[in-house]
């Protein structure tokens, strides 16, 4: 999936010229900037209400009315169309609720067992550069992975991240996790899905990410007992390595 840029369109990047592995992973704040908020969904939660929460808190973070915020969730069942989305890549229009929405990419799925993190980061804290923030992005899930003695690798030809398949001969390979933003007023939106223990065959509706010569694999898949506490809990410790401290938030059971 790659970035959209709203209110700066010339700034959007060129995603066949997007030279990750160059650009240096870390995207820590400058001095003095409050630690991210760290908010945690017990239930889950409607994408319709997802969405309205997260555009009100990306206006309140431009404002400057409000921290820096990353939003742990999952969804019910449901498909999304990014704004790259092919209509022959939706092979299943019956089985679940699709949405259009304003992130960079295609198709892709989420549902109960695959960890969504909105993140809503002021890049002009950090730095306003979309393809260092893509960077951090994989950094961050790579770290998180590794937490479980599993290699996450890019790909210059497709965001994201990918492991070897151990059942796969060759150099087989699948997506465990995705990545699609937005930003707007330089204020982050969207953000990665971590494939913890997901139901697979519900990706069978979708060409997920229009790539057709991989498939998606899970934690638990791959035979790891992962929970998504486990998940959780790593994703938080990489996170501060790539983008700095957090602060915890009420667990909250809705948007």
């Amino acid at each position: 999936m790659y970035p959209v840029m709203t209110d700066a369109p010339h700034l959007t990047p060129n995603p066949a010229a997007m030279a990750r592995d160059a650009l240096s992973p870390v995207l820590l704040a400058g001095p003095g900037n409050p630690p991210v908020r760290w908010r945690v969904s017990a239930e889950p939660v409607a994408y319709p209400d997802a969405l309205a929460e997260m555009d009100r808190l990306a206006e309140e973070i431009a404002a400057g009315r409000a921290d820096e915020l990353v939003w742990l969730l999952e969804h019910p069942p449901l498909y999304t169309a990014g704004t790259s989305a092919r209509p022959e890549d939706l092979v299943d229009a019956e089985r679940f609720p699709i949405f259009q929405t304003g992130r960079g990419g295609q198709f892709t799925y989420h549902g109960p067992g695959q960890r969504v993190a909105y993140v809503m980061l002021d890049l002009k804290r950090r730095e306003p550069d979309l393809r260092r923030y893509v960077a951090a992005l994989e950094e961050w899930l790579i770290r998180a992975l590794d937490a479980f003695n599993v290699k996450g690798e890019r790909r210059e030809d497709r965001v994201g991240v990918w492991v070897r398949h151990p059942t796969k001969a060759g150099e087989g390979e699948d997506k465990i996790a995705a990545i699609g933003i937005r930003v707007r007023r330089w204020v982050t939106m969207h953000g990665i899905s971590l494939n913890v223990e997901p139901e697979l065959s519900h990706f069978a509706g979708i060409v997920p990410c229009g790539v057709r010569e991989h498939g998606v694999t899970s934690l638990v898949e791959l035979g790891l007992p992962v929970t998504m506490v486990d998940a959780d809990l790593a994703l938080r410790r990489a996170f501060e390595t790539v983008f700095g401290p957090t602060v915890a938030e009420e667990t909250t059971p809705s948007a």
